[in-house]
Order: structure tokens, then sequence, then C-alpha cells
């Protein structure tokens, strides 16, 4: 136990006491206990006065140092120079170690006065870094006084948080030797204090097995982050096939009047259904996460939606999808995002003057509600009492929305499209009804902007990512969020939910992706190997898999299995903002600023990767290249925001036209 934390106890230890002793005395109505009271008040308050100090200079613990100011950049390079030295089987995994030893050797020389000795360190070794922690250090270097650490969010981050290097038992041996030789005091404290070794027994890892995992704030992810079983498969839905039946014989009922069909029908068995016979071992159990009972109409219109896809075109590599790409114009500085329905009937897009617009895509306008006067008239046991709710003289193209304050950063249809979410720069989340066109609810609980904002693949929950650092997991009928998902170092960019609705994925600015379950709130997976912000994210229609892309310009392929990168796609060459898979999940299309939509092809991947037997070890091997790119479609200046893939496989873009770019 460190001196700050036996310090911390002793005084929490009497303040115990003291209360005990108070008790008694009450009991005995003494007359020192008005005396002892004023005392303990005032120990309180000494406590609270040292916690709050403590909070602002727990840097103190960490950077506080007898070390000559002189001894650092003699140590830093004779510990480079062993790195350079070493074996080639262990010089990778060594110099992992050399870019927090220079962060921290550098805090230290800030926070005890000897800002022209880290300058010059910085100087000197910062430039040598990986060009992925480059970013980091221009931040570091504006810090050169003590009063520049407090409240700085990077530096919170390095001194709240161990570096995690994983290194096998050997090259960890090997460094271990050298700094026990060399007596280098200065290096071993700051080893000891901000570095975890994540060891494991086997062979060193080579550079580019390294470079594949690392990239984030604070080193890779321990292989105890994915230990956690994730069941990820696609449960069946009984409540749906139930229906099957009766659909299909109303189907056949309609067509009696031609001669042919109707046996055709009867011989015709449902393949769409004979395939959910079998139960997913790896799924989770349907009344693991609660959802409401389905109403009759979501179901017939979930049949239909299953029975759509009986209709669609399976894609691949030899039959690629036709694309059709709805292009907003003179917007390409105000629109920031956008989503179309699942049925692909409506378009939603947010704008930064605080608008959200919403569009019809097919030749159904958009109709309102009649009021409540005309309502009050309407037979409620008709078999079409919706249809008669609603008001024909109403139908528009499109519809706009009025209540956030600020840019509208996301917005999300629920499933059923009768609702819609957005989120924006003031904090909030919005419910917006589609039948009233009116706000229904506005959600509080973020205290920063809120990036992204996603419903449920079952609808009724929805989940929520932010500045805040924090994702939040919530459900329409309450006001305060139901889970507050908390661990990652920056701003929280995007958020998917997996398609079983029991995890969510989340992509940070802190290069890091992670699985939550939304069961328990924890994380169950966490990744690294991104070295930009995060930006867009994507299950595979089977679930195992997740996509994730963002500022790097690579899309990173996971398997959620055992958390393992397994693919590395290259291509684009500007941030991707948005990534989808097809409906029969054999292709992957994404999307980005540098105006191109590109085609991959997931089946030969996940067949490739299956093929082998899978590595659970350190060192899973990662497929890298534009090897799986089945095509590139370039735009007319026009970057991609938003990509969905329609029930019968039709590939529908939305752009932004920058008429600025010649």
């Amino acid at each position: 136990m460190s001196n700050s934390q036996a310090q911390s106890q002793s005084t929490m230890d009497k303040t115990q006491l003291l209360s005990n002793v108070l008790r008694i005395l009450k009991m005995y109505n003494l007359k020192e206990t008005e005396e002892l009271l004023k005392q303990e008040a005032k120990i309180t308050d000494d406590i609270s006065n040292s916690s709050q100090e403590s909070g602002v200079n727990s840097v103190l613990t960490g950077y506080k140092s007898d070390g000559d100011p002189e001894t650092y950049e003699e140590s830093y390079l004779e510990l480079k120079k062993f790195v350079e030295v070493s074996l080639d089987i262990y010089k990778h995994e060594l110099s992992t170690i050399l870019y927090p030893v220079l962060v921290h050797m550098y805090l230290e020389l800030v926070y005890n006065g000897h800002t022209e000795k880290a300058m010059n360190l910085m100087k000197r070794f910062g430039p040598e870094q990986d060009f992925y922690y480059q970013e980091d250090l221009r931040k570091l270097a504006l810090v050169i006084k003590k009063e520049h650490m407090n409240g700085n969010e990077l530096i919170d981050t390095f001194k709240s948080n161990q570096f995690i290097i994983r290194m096998s038992r050997d090259t960890y041996s090997l460094l271990k030797r050298h700094l026990q030789d060399k007596k280098a005091t200065v290096l071993l404290n700051i080893i000891h204090e901000h570095l975890y070794f994540d060891m494991y027994e086997g062979v060193a890892r080579n550079k580019s097995q390294i470079d594949s995992t690392s990239g984030s704030v604070i080193g890779e992810a321990t292989r105890q982050d994915n230990k956690v079983k994730v069941y990820y498969g696609i449960p069946k839905v009984p409540d749906i096939q139930t229906l099957a039946a009766p659909v299909e014989d109303e189907e056949e009922g309609t067509e009696q009047d031609a001669p042919d069909k109707p046996k055709k029908k009867k011989a015709k068995k449902d393949p769409l259904f004979s395939k959910k016979t079998k139960c997913d071992p790896n799924a989770p159990s349907l009344d693991r996460i609660p959802f409401p009972e389905l109403k009759d109409n979501d179901k017939l219109e979930k049949l239909r939606a299953f029975r759509e896809a009986t209709k669609r075109v399976t894609l691949g590599s030899e039959t690629l999808p036709s694309i059709c790409c709805y292009t907003l114009l003179n917007a390409n500085h105000t629109v920031t995002c956008a989503e179309i329905t699942e049925d692909s009937s409506m378009l939603a897009v947010g704008f930064s003057d605080s608008v959200v617009k919403v569009w019809t895509l097919v030749p159904q306008k958009l109709k309102a509600m009649k009021n409540a006067e005309q309502l009050q008239e309407i037979n409620i046991e008709a078999e079409d009492v919706f249809v008669r709710m609603m008001d024909e003289r109403s139908g528009k193209t499109s519809r706009s929305l009025f209540g956030h304050s600020g840019s509208v950063y996301s917005v999300s249809f629920s499933p059923d499209r009768t609702l819609l979410l957005s989120c924006a720069e003031d904090g909030t989340i919005r419910l917006w009804s589609l039948q009233i066109w009116r706000c229904l609810v506005v959600y509080k609980g973020h205290m920063y902007p809120v990036w992204d904002v996603k419903f449920s693949p079952h609808g009724y929950y929805f989940a929520s990512a932010s500045h805040d650092r924090t994702a939040r997991l919530w459900a329409t009928d309450h006001y305060q969020p139901l889970r507050v998902f908390a661990g990652h170092f920056s701003d929280v960019d995007c958020i998917q939910f997996h398609p079983n609705s029991n995890y969510i994925a989340t992509g940070s600015s802190d290069r890091r992706v992670c699985l939550w379950d939304c069961l328990t709130g924890n994380h169950v997976r966490l990744m690294t190997g991104h070295k930009s912000p995060i930006y867009s994210l994507a299950f595979s229609v089977c679930g195992r898999f997740l996509a994730s892309a963002g500022s790097d310009c690579k899309i990173l392929i996971w398997d959620l299995a055992h958390g393992h990168l397994v693919a590395e796609l290259t291509g684009h060459d500007k941030p991707i903002h948005t990534l989808t898979f097809s409906r029969c999940g054999n292709l992957l299309a994404s999307g980005s600023v540098d105006c191109k939509l590109k085609l991959w092809d997931f089946t030969k991947l996940a067949e490739d990767t299956s093929s082998e037997d899978v590595n659970v070890s350190h060192n899973p091997d990662v497929k890298s290249g534009d090897t799986y790119m089945l095509r590139s479609f370039a735009t007319k200046n026009s970057p991609l925001i938003h990509l969905h893939f329609t029930r019968r496989n039709l590939l529908l873009a939305v752009a932004t036209f920058d008429g600025s770019n010649p």
C-alpha cells in the first residue's frame, strides 16, 4: 500500500472511531457530546478539503521524484541503445516501452519544475516515436508548467492508468536483467509506477503483430479483458414463425383468380423459416434481456420483412448490388448526419442549424394524425382503424422537426417507423412522433454534446454516445438511463447495437473499441488497433464479427468470439464515416470523405478466417491490404455520410455535394 493510501485509510479509521464514540456519548446524554460534535464537523470538513486537494494534486504521488534531472536524458538514451542492440526476436517487443517511458519522464520533469530539461527530452526523442502517437505527444508538449497539468484530459489518463504492454516472459526477463544491472533508478521507478506488463508464455511477437494492436492511448488490451463468454449468436423468434401459415393462406386467397398460381403456392415451401429450425448454441436466451410483447401489427410487419427477404438477390463477388445515391445539394457545410428506415421508405437528415428533416422515399406521402375532434368519430372496432386515424389531406413529401439548440449529430428510426431519435450539441436526446410530428420526450443525462444515438434492432431500448466519455442505455418509457457505460478515456464517438440487442459496441477517440453487456453494464471485449478516432461501427449479419472504421482510413474486422483482430482493410485515403453489411451478409460496404464507396468480399474473408486454426494466444495473424476489395465507386465531389442495404439488397447511399472542390 502506498503512503497516500495508508494515510487515507488512517483518516477513515479515526473518523469511524469518533462516530462510534459519539453514538455511545449520546446514549448517556453526556455533556461532552456537543463539544465532540463540533470536533467531528471540523474533522469531516478537513477530510473533505484534503480529499479535494488530493484529487487536484494526485499527480504528486506519481511524479514526485528525487532523481537528478541531468540523468533523465542519459537514462532514456541508454534504454534506447539497449533496445537497438537486442536480438531481433526481442527487439520489437522491447521497443514498446520507449513511448510510455518518454511520456512519464517528460511529465515528471515538468512537475518538478525542470521545464528546459523536459523540452529538450521531448524535442530529441519525440519525433522518432511511432506516427500514431505523434498527436498525443504534440498535446503533451504544450504542457510546460505544473499548473498546466491540472484538468488536462490526456495527463489525467496517463497518471490514473498504467500503460499496458503485452510482452513474452522471455522478453520481460531480458528487460528486468538490464535494468537491475544498470541500476537505473529513474527507469525502475517509472516502470514500476506507470507500466503494466501483460505477460504470456511463448515466442515474442514480430513487428507487424505488434503494430496491428498498438495505437490506443494507454496501450493494448490485456488478455483478461477478452476472457468473458459473449453470446454473439442470433436467437430464433418463434412469434414470427407461428404467423407464417395463416399469412400464406391469405396470400393464396388473393390470387385464386389466376388458375396456375395456387398450385405453385401450395407446392412451395418457405425456405426462410425452414432455416430457422436449429438453435444457435452461441445465441443468448430469448428472455435474457426483457422486451415488451410484440403487438399483432408488429408481428405482421416483421413477417412481411421476412417474406420480402426471400425475394432478395444473394450478393457475392460475381453479383454486385445496384447502387442508388441520394445527393443533398447546397448543403455540404450544414448536413451533419443521415439515416434511412429499415424498410427504405423514409430518409431523415440532421443539420447544423438544429433542424431535423424527414423525406419520403416512396410514393406514399408523410401524413399527420387527425385532430382530437375528428378522432372521436372513428370506429375503433374497424380493421383499418389506423388508416382512418391519418389525415389524407395532410400528406407531404417532407417534414421538418424543430426543438434542438445546436448541431444535430445523429438520427435513428425505430424499427416500426413510428418514432425518430435525434441527439445534438445541446446535450439532449429527443424522441419524435412520426404520426403527429411533434417531440414526445427530451432525455437529459449527458452533460456535454451527444455524438451518436441508435435504436435497438428490436425497438424499445436505445443507446447514446457522448463527449462526456460515457455511453448510456435508455428505454423509451424511462426518463433516466438504465445503464451508464464508463471506461473510455476520451469522447465516445459512435455506438451500435448487436443484432441480438444484448450487447452494445462503442468506438472512441481513445482509439479503442469496447463491447458492453446490456444486462450487467460491464465491458466484455476491449479491442485495440486503431490509430485515430473511430467514427463508424457495423456488426455482421451472423453477429460474430464487428467492423470498425474512422479517421485512420482503415477498416478493422474483429472476431467477437475471442476479441481478436482478424483483418485490416485498406483502400480509402480519407476518414470513413459509414459502414454497412448486405442483408445476406456476403458484402461489406464502406463510404468515406474521399468521395468513394467500396465493396468488400466478406464471405471470402470469413471463410479464410474459419478455415485456419483459430489462434487464441497472443499473436493472431491479421490479414491486411485491399485483397478483399471487389469494386470502388466514385461520386462527383460528394462525401458519403450514410449507406443502407434494402431488404432486397439494393444499396442506397446518401452524400452531400461539395461544390467547393474542383
